[in-house]
């Protein structure tokens, strides 16, 4: 009688198994990830954007000190004279030294300006929050006129101190501060005020100054002003006055000296 082979375990796994490889796991895992529903109370969340990115950068005169070479953070944040420090921690026992750095400590924080009337979003180190509390608000940290002020703002403090220095109650401080040191105001001062006075005193336009720089350097004549009839006559009375002598007396006398 013949003896019948038996058929071992593996060959009964591997006919009844299908082959499973790594594409269709993952494209199962889409499709299941794509039927499911994605439900949440919770509302996204809308950070401000930087208050200094939000500063027209070609209305601005340009920085002084120029952007910072090293730790280049320091260009977009308040960061003062901080920088990465860079030093060794000892081994207390074996006295090994490692190399390490230290980065400063800096946060994102949202500071009340009230000439701006708004929030100022900006990144700024422990020791800038500090001094913005001991000067009474980022406003007054921002209008610090000493070079030292100014080199630690860097470009982005430059941006925030330019934008609090256009609006409406910081032009108003410094024009009384002037009118109380017995200055003069500013021409442009002067120019809105009677503007508001209603002297009709407007600013000439850029195309009308090219014009008046061309004439003038073609030497040609022009009259100011509106164009009448008693303009012309009082231009050519003027050239003839100009023309005569002014004292004829003067006249008679140079001629007998003479």
């Amino acid at each position: 009688m013949a003896s019948l082979r038996p058929i071992t375990s593996r060959c009964l796994f591997a006919a009844a198994s299908p082959t499973i490889t790594p594409t269709t796991t993952s494209a199962a895992a889409a499709a299941a990830s794509s039927q499911r529903r994605t439900f949440t109370t919770t509302t996204p969340l809308h950070r401000q954007t930087p208050t200094h990115l939000t500063v027209p950068k070609d209305q601005i005169p340009d920085y002084p000190y120029g952007p910072f070479r090293t730790y280049k953070q320091r260009n977009v944040g308040l960061y003062g004279t901080s920088k990465i420090r860079f030093g060794n921690t000892v081994a207390a026992k074996y006295h090994r030294k490692e190399a390490t750095h230290w980065k400063p400590n800096r946060h994102t924080k949202r500071l009340w300006s009230p000439s701006l009337h708004m929030f100022i979003r900006t990144r700024l180190t422990t020791h800038v929050l500090r001094t913005i509390d001991k000067l009474g608000g980022i406003d007054n940290y921002l209008l610090g006129a000493k070079a030292r002020r100014l080199k630690e703002l860097g470009p982005a403090g430059w941006r925030l101190r330019w934008k609090v220095m256009q609006s409406a109650p910081v032009q108003e401080r410094w024009a009384r501060e002037r009118e109380v040191m017995g200055l003069p105001p500013k021409a442009h001062d002067l120019l809105v005020a009677e503007q508001q006075e209603g002297g009709g005193m407007a600013v000439p336009s850029v195309e009308l100054m090219g014009e008046t720089d061309r004439m003038l350097a073609q030497e040609e004549e022009f009259v100011l002003g509106e164009e009448t009839e008693a303009g012309e006559i009082l231009v050519e009375e003027v050239r003839v006055a100009a023309t005569e002598p002014a004292d004829p007396s003067a006249s008679s006398q140079t001629t007998n000296t003479a």
